[in-house]
């Protein structure tokens, strides 16, 4: 994983390095010109203008100047309260006006066509802790920050104005870091091999949802559970029909109303629960008899109903919850600008593991340890595909997978499937991509 810290956190580790800061600049600065170096694909006569600002990512662009201007490369610098409205004619443009240290909103200058753009540390006029635009940023070809990346650079709409991130080693330690990019790597750390006495009663699930006209929902999400490794799927249909889903999964029927007590019964043979995908909300007092099972459990869609933080800290079972911002904002919880923040917030309220699904998902324990996954694509946002991630979680779960860990390898997981396919993603595709996925876990992204 990828540390991330915030502006904030990123501050502090700056004032406890034990070298002088013109050291930690001057690294800064050298690690900024190789980057404009390899931009420019040489030295000699190539033109760059720096727009440097007055704190220290100003600083870094102007160190970063001397170091281009001494292997050969026409060098300008402009203060930020002197800068053209507009740069043109030259070959890279490196914005060094604020970074993460921006305080009021920015403008940055306009840039002419055919020039490109390296960001020091994240465009000027992006919030370093929310990703928001404060003022116009540049779209940068290229971003170049230091030690660990800082949640701006991976949460929308900042995230689209960095280009490529590199994150260069300036000597800064941030093994403390809270948060954390997921990547493909991680996945063989969380997700054990099937044991070779395996059976299928030992990963058993049952999935509740589908009501009538819904029934779809339940359908994709017991396939994904498949998938991630249940070995029995029992599909329980609130009034809705069993039949149209996975040939393999064990039919459930439950009554239109009053469900609850059935839907709960019987569970001894069980490892985990899904309830939500599809689930309709005419019943919500059959919901508290599931949330009452000592099972894990995955909670989604239709079963993310308001007040269930009273109810979920009674829970001695792991538990998982699945929000897009539609079901955040029904949920009562804080939908302010720090998707970070407020994640944490909710996963310790809850005491759940919490999963709030976006362009970037953020994934949060009840410890406060964040992993954020930025794998997923816009292909992602249709019909059906929050169900499928919902199926692997719970599939995760049933095979001994920890709440944290589950809900950050299904959503690396869902987000890497989707990726292998080519335009026209519906939520069906996924599952048989997820396959292909699965049996890259431990070997190096292709």
């Amino acid at each position: 994983m990828i540390p991330v810290v915030t502006p904030a956190e990123m501050a502090a580790i700056d004032a406890a390095a034990p070298e002088p800061v013109e050291e930690l600049i001057d690294r800064a600065a050298r690690a900024v010109a190789l980057e404009a170096v390899r931009m420019l694909g040489g030295t000699y006569g190539r033109r760059v203008v720096v727009v440097a600002g007055p704190g220290n990512n100003g600083a870094d662009g102007r160190v970063a100047a001397g170091h281009l201007a001494r292997r050969g490369v026409r060098v300008r610098v402009h203060d930020v309260v002197s800068a053209p409205q507009e740069i043109r004619d030259v070959d890279v443009v490196i914005d060094a006006a604020f970074g993460t240290g921006l305080s009021r909103p920015y403008d940055f200058p306009a840039v002419g066509p055919g020039v490109r753009v390296l960001a020091v540390d994240i465009p000027s006029g992006v919030d370093g802790l929310t990703g928001e635009l404060v003022g116009r940023p540049v779209v940068a070809d290229r971003t170049i920050t230091f030690a660990a990346l800082k949640p701006g650079l991976v949460l929308e709409p900042g995230r689209s104005h960095c280009g490529v991130v590199t994150v260069a080693d300036i000597g800064l330690d941030v093994v403390r870091a809270s948060a954390s990019v997921v990547e493909h790597e991680d996945l063989a750390g969380w997700i054990p091999p099937r044991p070779a006495d395996d059976h299928k009663w030992r990963t058993a699930v049952r999935v509740i949802g589908g009501s009538v006209g819904m029934e779809g929902a339940a359908h994709l999400a017991a396939s994904a559970a498949q998938r991630a490794g249940a070995g029995l799927v029992q599909l329980a249909c609130p009034g809705g029909s069993t039949s149209g889903g996975p040939v393999e999964a064990v039919g459930h029927p439950l009554p239109t109303m009053g469900w609850g007590a059935e839907a709960a019964a019987n569970v001894e043979r069980l490892s985990a629960v899904l309830i939500g995908p599809g689930l309709g909300r005419d019943d919500p007092v059959s919901i508290d008899s599931v949330l009452a099972v000592d099972l894990p459990l995955v909670i989604d869609g239709d079963a993310l109903v308001p007040e269930l933080a009273e109810t979920l800290r009674q829970r001695s079972a792991s538990t998982v919850l699945t929000p897009h911002d539609g079901e955040w904002r029904r949920l009562g919880a804080d939908t302010g600008p720090d998707r970070m923040e407020a994640t944490r917030a909710m996963a310790r309220e809850t005491g759940a593991a919490v999963v709030r699904k976006g362009p970037t998902t953020v994934v949060a324990a009840p410890t406060g340890e964040v992993r954020i996954i930025t794998a997923g694509t816009a292909a992602l946002a249709t019909a059906g595909t929050g169900d499928v991630l919902a199926g692997l979680v719970v599939g995760l779960l049933a095979r001994g997978v920890t709440a944290f860990d589950a809900a950050s390898a299904a959503v690396q997981l869902h987000a890497e499937a989707a990726a292998l396919h080519p335009a026209g993603l519906v939520a069906g595709d996924l599952l048989n991509r997820l396959p292909q996925v699965l049996a890259r876990i431990g070997e190096a992204p292709t």
